[in-house]
């Protein structure tokens, strides 16, 4: 079942900051080192921090991302955000109403009805019995589990139980709401559903704070992301700069580094890897094999690579993805899923490689990642990855006007009844 924690409060800002916030748990090296403590006085265990001297702030309306590995401190960060839990040290300010969906698991009775636990969960939002009646309506249509909500909690599935919290949840606007992974429980519909109420809050003045692995949501949502590792924050900035910076941090092995370049346009270039492979050149070229910035719709092109090699290598395998302006993926592939085979290769050597495609793709900016790996990932073993490794763009020259992100032109037909 979904924990769904509240703060009810009112004031013209909705604002949250947290500032040097830590929290450390006691371990105790056996069953009696807790009771000799107690009797003798002495310190007797170790303190393990799993947060250490967090601090950012959120403004009326911003929306803010929180990733990291699983370990890095996420879930804990969120429930003294909360108030859940208690720092250890440092404080937390919150503004405003403030309304959470955390993980699954917690919070509704099992025994009590879906009506009975909206009920109870209002009151914990602040709202009256009366006012939690006249919305009931309103919440039964949203999460849509039909007689369900009249049957105890126990026999939902946790997709029910995340449509019930969450229509709860955002039966009146609050001022913050803090979503955790329990949406990805639902399904799609759902999702898609849950996502447009958050955007229309988002545009009626609530502010956003979601964690997440999935880059897609981070990207479209919010305005920036928080980067945990540790415990610590290790980056906050754009969600697309963070989350690139994040993927090189999951792909980086024993020698591996990651570095970050600033391009002229500010947007930040990230690149990691073991350095057994490298990129050597890449460039986007026409029928003419001219390099080109510039591709109109529909026009065919080749993005073409040369690879060096710095170590023996039995196999290798190239991968690259298309990304849109906002950084989400348009299109990728690699040589393994092509069934391609890379190698065996000896250090020093080098070969190009040439895809070829139509631009089907709407007018914009767009840029190229690039990952030198082998298997069919690279998880495991990175030998280079590069964002932002070419940037080009297209426009529409000769098609018919259209809109989005893909060029599908369609053969249409008319059917006239006799």
């Amino acid at each position: 079942m979904t924990n769904i924690a509240f703060n009810a409060g009112h004031g013209a800002d909705s604002l949250l900051v947290v500032q040097g916030v830590g929290k450390a748990y006691k371990r105790y090296a056996g069953k009696w080192s807790r009771v000799l403590e107690w009797l003798s006085g002495t310190t007797r265990h170790e303190k393990i921090w799993v947060l250490r001297d967090i601090g950012f702030r959120i403004q009326p309306g911003e929306a803010v991302g929180i990733i990291g590995v699983n370990g890095a401190g996420k879930s804990t960060l969120l429930k003294i955000i909360t108030g859940t839990t208690e720092p250890s040290m440092g404080h937390v300010q919150r503004q405003g109403r403030v309304a959470a969906l955390l993980e699954l698991g917690m919070g509704f009775h099992p025994d009590f009805t879906g009506r009975q636990n909206a009920y109870m969960a209002g009151q914990l939002l602040g709202i009256s019995t009366q006012e939690i009646a006249v919305r009931m309506d309103e919440i039964e249509a949203f999460a849509e589990i039909g007689d369900y909500i009249d049957r105890p909690v126990r026999l939902y599935s946790s997709g029910m139980q995340m449509r019930l919290a969450f229509s709860v949840a955002t039966a009146v606007r609050p001022d913050i709401l803090i979503v955790d992974e329990a949406l990805s429980v639902g399904d799609a519909y759902f999702q898609h559903k849950s996502f447009n109420k958050i955007r229309e809050f988002r545009e009626q003045g609530t502010s956003l704070l979601i964690v997440s692995h999935d880059r897609n949501a981070i990207q479209t949502l919010c305005d920036r992301a928080i980067l945990l590792e540790k415990g610590f924050v290790i980056k906050d900035g754009p969600p697309e700069e963070v989350m690139d910076f994040y993927n090189a941090l999951i792909a980086e092995k024993e020698n591996a580094t990651v570095e970050v370049k600033r391009l002229d346009d500010g947007r930040a270039k990230t690149h990691s890897g073991t350095g057994e492979a490298r990129l050597h050149t890449i460039s986007l070229r026409n029928a003419k094999d001219e390099a080109i910035e510039y591709a109109n719709v529909g026009e065919r092109v080749r993005l073409q690579v040369e690879i060096v090699l710095h170590a023996d290598l039995p196999e290798l395998v190239f991968g690259y993805m298309i990304k849109d302006r906002l950084g989400q993926p348009v299109f990728g592939t690699n040589t393994f899923h092509l069934g391609i085979r890379l190698g065996p290769f000896t250090a020093g050597e080098r070969f190009r490689l040439d895809f070829a495609f139509p631009v089907h793709l709407g007018p914009g900016s767009y840029s190229v990642t690039t990952a030198l790996h082998v298997s069919d990932s690279h998880i495991a073993a990175n030998y280079e990855w590069q964002d932002l490794a070419l940037l080009f763009n297209v426009i529409n020259a000769s098609q018919p006007q259209f809109v989005g992100i893909n060029w599908l032109p369609p053969e249409v037909q008319v059917h006239t009844s006799p």
